[in-house]
């Protein structure tokens, strides 16, 4: 099944990579990345390519735009030396935030990016829990959305679920966190959110039934982590009975270690490896996603149905 799988990792998250490899029974290929005195970048690829399908792992994460440049580099040295097919592993999608124009002459990075993927020679994507469904169509390629939800969900299911309700921070996820409180079968509610600025925002009201409940908020991604501490101070107001975190990508930028630590209430927080996780996080639980990504291509490769890993419903591993 390996014989004609090439694995190549940038250095955004070589760790993601390396487990990927033993998962799939690969060795990571090797490359070079050099720069010149004008900081104009190079990249090798230090593996045959010819006719082989080509896998390039990359999630964009600080420092996001050296990291995309380079995965296209990478993309386009793959194509040049005549790779079959050219799939991006993309873990974290950056700029699925950039997703509408809702301000005068701003650009939509989501798309673009998309559109640089595909002109770098990118034939495939496989990503996971891109901020809105919409992304999924910038894409001029094929993509193969996975979700983390069974994982965190398997990861819940260990603990008495009989007092738990599932709490989005905006109606925007709730979506998700309606899946996600069916996989568990509990209660869901809603927080009624509007963003000041991009690390501080204000929730009005929480929809739903969480007074004397174990809480367990839900978001795609955590970033400076002002949705989620809003949401907790709202939700103590409500005297739930306790409080557990929980997202797909923890990029804890900014001052989120900081806010999340101090928060007593705070039993855990769980996240997937996504993204590198080296933040000295009180109660972080991190849960790998490789074996997801390693399902999805031996999928992939072997020509078979990938759905069956982008639904909320099936839990994957049952």
């Amino acid at each position: 099944m390996t014989d004609n799988i090439v694995v190549f990792s940038g250095h955004a998250h070589r760790s993601f990579a390396h487990e990927l490899c033993d998962i799939l029974g690969v060795e990571l290929s090797p490359s070079r990345l050099t720069r010149f005195s004008n900081d104009c970048m190079q990249v090798q690829l230090r593996a045959n390519c010819r006719q082989k399908d080509v896998y390039i792992v990359q999630p964009l994460v600080p420092p996001t735009q050296e990291n995309l440049m380079e995965l296209l580099m990478m993309v386009d040295a793959a194509r040049g030396a005549s790779a079959a097919h050219v799939n991006v592993v993309m873990p974290h999608y950056a700029y699925a935030r950039s997703d509408k124009k809702d301000a005068p002459r701003i650009s939509l990075g989501g798309r673009l990016v998309a559109d640089l993927l595909s002109a770098a020679g990118a034939t495939r994507v496989v990503t996971m829990a891109l901020h809105a469904e919409q992304v999924h169509g910038f894409f001029s390629v094929p993509v193969d959305h996975l979700t983390a939800l069974p994982v965190i969900a398997s990861h819940f299911k260990s603990r008495d679920l009989s007092n738990a309700v599932v709490v989005s921070p905006d109606f925007g996820n709730a979506k998700q966190a309606n899946n996600f409180a069916r996989m568990l079968g509990v209660g869901v509610a809603a927080g009624s959110k509007r963003r000041q600025a991009d690390d501080k925002v204000v929730i009005d009201t929480v929809v739903g039934d969480v007074a004397g409940k174990d809480a367990i908020l839900l978001d795609d991604e955590i970033a400076t982590a002002g949705s989620i501490v809003t949401l907790i101070e709202k939700l103590r107001d409500l005297e739930v009975k306790s409080l557990s975190v929980a997202c797909t990508h923890g990029l804890f930028t900014g001052q989120a270690v900081e806010r999340l630590n101090a928060l007593d209430c705070v039993q855990e927080v769980v996240t997937t490896n996504t993204v590198p996780q080296d933040k000295p996080i009180d109660h972080l639980t991190v849960l790998s996603v490789a074996p997801l990504f390693g399902e999805a291509i031996r999928r992939i490769h072997d020509g078979e149905s990938v759905s069956v890993l982008f639904s909320d419903i099936d839990t994957y591993g049952e």
